[in-house]
């Protein structure tokens, strides 16, 4: 028998300590450091046929393009980066009840022809058939496994060898390698492993679905972000219809794409067009609203941003954002009091984007300052005037990035006139929108308010 080796690891950060302490020193919290063991008897839950790799000069590797499985789900293939890349791993996060096992459900029921294992530590069979009743969706080929002990997976896995293995939740999965309760840092760890291991050497995708902590991370140890293939992150408001996919980590595409999803009875439905559902209806035009023109990877949305600026009624200002960086906003906040000479020190500032999203695109900054300043003067801004500028310290108006696809969104949408910064250059001969170029706020502001 193999000596017992029991180590200490934090249950906030995964950090591992040779002895018990108080307090963390990687990321400071109290009385999360528990005492696992870390080496027993190893009785491996995957036994598969290694294959031996040899060294090959760079010139001699042949670059095959990956072939990818399509999930039939245009949202998720586009974050993706054209599908699912078989033996990829693929660890998808997000809050309690975002809609996490919706999607993996619905993907599951809906992949025809590929044989799909959902295993489900979380729920009960019945519970799995009534979501997938409530779905609308049913698939043959679709099986369905309540467990959480690795070695029982993986004899249910050898007999039925699936195309496609879903896992719900990575942090409910026990190996019996390892003596600590299901969820700490050395079980996720070992049960990941062996997963990674079997999707390599069978080429057989895998999805696994995470816990996120407090912070917005995804629980367990940072390790586990980097032994998968692709990271996702599934978020938006709750008390709001709609979701954002995105991808944090990719090995097989780009990390700037992201899908828009709504809520709704079927489960989440993919949203193609999110300008006409991100800009609200009005009846009247109303100050401290305006529309930026915006890219999220390569597609291009108009996003509407909203704005109150008020009178502080206690001695210190507030300022709140909804969607939008906060430190961002009061760099804007500073800049418009430093260099424009708007007095708003002394004032509450709010900002929100609508539909419950967040963006971190720098070019809506104008739109943000546009939206402040109509606020503050009490003037409307033209719902057919859009904007796409970056705003730097200084009060100039940087130039935007991809801003064709911007101007294109933007006038097939119906807008007049598009706002830019004059360091961008376009010709203009190509578009029937009006573009209007500045330099500096301080034009902006003269020709929306003088």
């Amino acid at each position: 028998m193999a000596k017992i080796k029991t180590s200490f690891f934090c249950q906030n950060c995964g950090a591992q300590y040779s002895k018990w302490r108080g307090q963390c020193t990687s990321c400071k919290e109290w009385n999360t450091i528990v005492e696992e063991i870390v080496q027993t008897e190893k009785h491996p839950a995957w036994s598969g046929k290694k294959q031996k790799s040899k060294a090959l000069k760079i010139a001699d590797i042949r670059a095959e393009e990956e072939l990818r499985i399509e999930t039939k789900n245009t949202e998720l293939d586009r974050v993706l980066g054209g599908g699912v890349v078989p033996g990829a791993v693929i660890l998808l996060g997000g809050e309690p009840g975002i809609g996490k096992s919706t999607l993996m459900l619905q993907l599951a029921l809906k992949i025809k022809g590929l044989q799909t294992l959902y295993i489900s530590g979380e729920e009960s069979k019945s519970q799995i058939k009534m979501r997938a009743e409530r779905l609308g969706g049913a698939n043959s080929n679709c099986l369905i496994l309540s467990e959480t002990s690795t070695s029982v997976i993986f004899k249910h896995i050898n007999s039925i060898m699936p195309d496609l293995l879903i896992v719900d939740s990575v942090q409910t999965l026990h190996s019996q390698n390892i003596d600590s309760s299901a969820g700490s840092v050395s079980q996720i760890k070992e049960t990941a492993a062996e997963l990674l291991r079997f999707a390599k050497e069978t080429a057989t995708p895998i999805i696994l679905i995470g816990h996120i902590t407090k912070d917005g991370n995804i629980a367990g140890p940072k390790i586990l972000e980097h032994m998968v293939d692709v990271v996702l992150h599934f978020e938006g408001d709750r008390n709001h219809i709609y979701r954002i996919l995105r991808a944090q980590k990719n090995r097989f595409g780009s990390t700037a794409e992201l899908g828009i999803f709504k809520m709704e009875n079927n489960g989440l439905n993919e949203v193609h067009n999110p300008s006409d559902i991100l800009i609200s209806a009005k009846n009247e035009a109303l100050s401290g609203t305006a529309i930026a023109a915006s890219v999220e990877g390569m597609r291009p949305m108009l996003i509407e941003v909203q704005a109150l600026v008020s009178s502080a009624v206690y001695g210190t200002p507030q300022r709140s954002a909804t969607g939008f960086d906060l430190r961002r906003l009061s760099m804007l906040l500073a800049v418009l009091e430093k260099r424009c000479g708007f007095r708003l020190g002394a004032k509450d500032v709010f900002l929100n984007v609508t539909g419950g999203i967040k963006v971190n695109d720098p070019s809506i900054d104008l739109c943000v300052i546009a939206s402040i300043l109509s606020s503050n003067e009490n003037i409307a801004i033209s719902d057919k005037i859009c904007f796409a500028g970056e705003v730097g310290l200084s009060g100039e108006i940087r130039p935007a990035t991809r801003i064709e696809q911007r101007i294109l969104e933007a006038e097939k949408l119906g807008f007049n006139e598009i706002f830019i910064s004059r360091y961008n250059k376009v010709n203009k001969g190509r578009f029937a929108i009006k573009i209007v170029e500045f330099g500096k706020i301080e034009e902006v502001f003269q020709v929306l308010f003088n």
